[in-house]
């Protein structure tokens, strides 16, 4: 019931073709592929950010001066407004 059958993969086949056609289908994976792998690339750099004892012991002052960051941004947008 959740898994999709050889059926409805040849439904979505024909689909695909007939909305973008055979000319832009090339273009159409390569579009995907960069999507998926630079996805990829951005999850492993973040999960690579958190590894370690010393990036976790960090994370909290980062979190309290990005904090400082965007309180000092909203109270400058509010006097630029006034």
């Amino acid at each position: 019931m959740g898994g999709m059958s050889l059926f409805h993969w040849l439904i979505v086949i024909i689909v695909v073709l007939i909305v973008f056609g055979p000319s832009r289908l090339p273009n159409l994976g390569k579009s995907l592929g960069q999507a998926i792998r630079g996805f990829k690339k951005g999850l492993d750099e973040t999960t690579d950010g958190l590894d370690g004892e010393e990036t976790r012991k960090e994370a909290p002052q980062r979190l309290e001066s990005a904090e400082r960051v965007v309180k000092e941004e909203v109270k400058q947008s509010t006097k630029e407004e006034a």
